[in-house]
């Protein structure tokens, strides 16, 4: 506690500076999301409080990101969509799945895991995070030039049909459960259907038209109807606050552009009187508990995107602890990743239960926040309650926000979070590397972020797996004395000459594993018809994984068989125990037949390998 407050005055300052940073980006997602601003608001004070609270990282601003809040927007959709459109019935499902994850990070964290986060390969990384600044800005063009589908008369029409046949299969599968269909000719269900009114006809009909254009594709399928149909001061109200808030850095970066365009704009639009829609009401009170994720607990509704629920917590860990290493450089200390992993879970967990998105550790107002004079917990933790304070005591005024501002803020955020290094030096990288960055990148856009990132894993783990082989191919060597120039391999030029043809020699170097199998299993065939012995020099292999333990296995076998000796020199720990774990110490390779070094191994040559024949061959 005493360090908690060592550096009160800088903590203050860190921690109100960041908090307004936070305030336009928590209830910019929060929109984008589908919950609402204030499930932003909520996602930004309960995890911006637990997470600095219980993390790793002293200096870590946590709250709803761009990544984040991507992937909460499909499982809010998807779930939605399963409850007919009412957000409200899909609620305790959808925080549900929140909670899941955050109790999945906790698990990382407690199981030590968080080391092993920073091995997510860069390209699948950098193609993650381009397709999420895309999705932002394509997801975001309708909102900025006002342009609502569900409320496009014309478009929504175009659903009646199809929304009088959704309402009738729900009657057929309602009746059907409850064994009321064959009832008496069927006359239950004719008797409910007269009764469709025009009003559940239109709700089921815009439904269908906000599900028809959700998305990436559903933007861009929009797009030539939306241009005809611009609402121009909500379009002139985003443009200008983009305008602002580029052009306000170049100003001065001592106050946020985001909190004055927000606060300018909406201003200007409230003074103006133009009409505009809002973001709607902001509750100006202490958040309610939700008892229905435990009570209301659906596993028909929340089983399909337990993986959803994972792939969150692992882009949320990524998400913090990239932000973990930044705030490391900047304050010359070292963050704790399995408590920062537990810190953040919490946070995502209890959000949930207040209703609030999920989120992660923010690089922008880490940095803002160490730029500010922070350096302990406590800067976070003021951020939050700044946040809280401005929700009890402004959440009214907050309601008279334009949504078209929200959205100029969020296509700054897409043209932001886009990763431009990697963009930049794309033609000099690996080609391997491009193609797994432009994979994540459309599968990301086009179809699904968790499958993109899985698949990008995949494919990134092949191609490692393919360059490791062909390294160890090129620097494990078969080496046969008389191809040798022997002044440059002292060591085998010690081999007595009358020996030289009885003795093969294999130089392994680096691991043995199932990418390598393939090659090393040739050696077998490689070793001549009148060697003897062969030399097996494993000094530099480090690791042997299953598939490497019974290729070996089948190569010491196979040489066995044919009369050849082998000989291991230089065996390391984890080797020598798979060995011994399935019998190829004894069995194929003899005690006598191991050499800690090549010095004992040339000794025992020496002793004990015969001259077998006349003239020296190539071995």
């Amino acid at each position: 506690m005493k360090n908690l407050f060592s550096n009160l005055k800088g903590d203050l300052f860190g921690g109100l500076t960041a908090g307004i940073v936070a305030l336009p980006l928590a209830l910019a997602f929060g929109v984008q999301s589908g919950l609402g601003a204030i499930a932003g608001l909520y996602g930004a004070i309960f995890i911006g409080f637990f997470a600095s609270l219980f993390g790793g990282t002293n200096t870590q601003i946590s709250g709803p990101t761009a990544p984040m809040t991507a992937v909460s927007l499909v499982i809010i959709a998807g779930i939605v969509q399963l409850n007919d459109g009412v957000i409200a019935d899909a609620l305790p499902a959808i925080l549900a799945v929140f909670v899941i994850a955050g109790l999945a990070q906790i698990l990382l964290g407690a199981l030590k895991l968080g080391k092993y986060i920073k091995y997510i390969p860069y390209p699948v990384v950098s193609g993650f995070m381009t397709g999420i600044g895309i999705i932002i800005l394509l997801t975001q063009i309708l909102p900025a030039i006002g342009y609502y589908p569900a409320e496009d008369d014309e478009y929504v029409n175009t659903f009646k049909y199809q929304a009088n046949e959704v309402i009738l299969n729900n009657i057929l599968e309602e009746e059907a459960d409850k064994e009321l269909l064959v009832l008496k000719d069927f006359e239950e269900t004719i008797s409910r259907a007269a009764k469709i009114t025009p009003e559940q006809v239109r709700t089921e009909s815009q439904t269908l038209a906000k599900s028809s254009s959700s998305g990436v594709i559903g933007a861009i399928k929009m797009l030539p109807q939306a241009i005809g149909k611009i609402n121009w001061p909500e379009f002139w109200l985003a443009l200008i606050t983009i305008a602002i808030i580029f052009g306000f850095k170049r100003i001065t970066t001592a106050i946020p552009s985001t909190l004055i365009a927000l606060i300018g704009v909406t201003l200007a639009s409230y003074l103006l009187k133009l009409e505009v829609r809002t973001i709607g009401e902001i509750p100006s009170e202490f958040p309610p508990f939700n008892y229905e994720i435990i009570t209301g607990f659906n596993l028909e509704q929340v089983g399909p995107y337990i993986l959803s629920a994972v792939m969150l917590a692992f882009l949320g860990s990524i998400d913090s602890l990239l932000t973990s290493v930044v705030a490391d450089n900047m304050t010359k200390t070292q963050h704790n990743p399995n408590k920062e992993l537990i810190g953040q879970g919490i946070g995502n967990s209890i959000a949930a239960f207040f209703g609030g998105i999920p989120g992660a550790g923010a690089t922008i107002r880490t940095v803002v926040n160490i730029n500010s004079g922070g350096k302990t917990k406590l800067s976070g933790m003021i951020a939050a309650v700044l946040l809280l304070v401005i929700l009890l005591a402004l959440g009214s005024l907050a309601s008279e926000i334009p949504s078209a501002v929200l959205a100029g803020i969020l296509i700054t955020v897409g043209i932001g979070v886009m990763d431009y290094k990697g963009l930049k030096v794309i033609r000099s990288i690996p080609k391997s590397d491009v193609f797994i960055m432009l994979v994540v990148l459309i599968l990301t856009v086009s179809w699904d972020l968790v499958y993109a990132v899985g698949i990008g894993l995949v494919i990134a783990s092949l191609v490692f797996m393919k360059k490791m082989g062909d390294v160890n191919s090129m620097k494990s060597g078969i080496k046969t004395l008389t191809d040798l120039n022997l002044k440059d391999h002292v060591d085998y030029s010690r081999i007595p000459v009358e020996l030289r043809e009885e003795i093969f020699i294999k130089e392994l170097n680096g691991p043995i594993f199932f990418g390598y199998t393939k090659e090393f299993q040739a050696m077998s065939r490689d070793v001549p018809d009148y060697a003897t012995h062969a030399m097996i020099r494993m000094e530099k292999v480090p690791f042997i994984d299953q598939s490497g333990l019974f290729a070996f296995e089948d190569v010491l076998q196979a040489l066995v068989k044919r009369g050849v000796t082998p000989l291991l020199v230089g065996v390391q720990e984890q080797p020598e125990y798979r060995f011994s774990a399935i019998d190829i110490i004894p069995d194929l390779v003899g005690e006598e037949h191991l050499f800690e070094n090549y010095e004992e191994c040339l000794q025992w040559i020496k002793e004990n390998v015969e001259d077998t024949i006349p003239s020296a061959l190539e071995v």
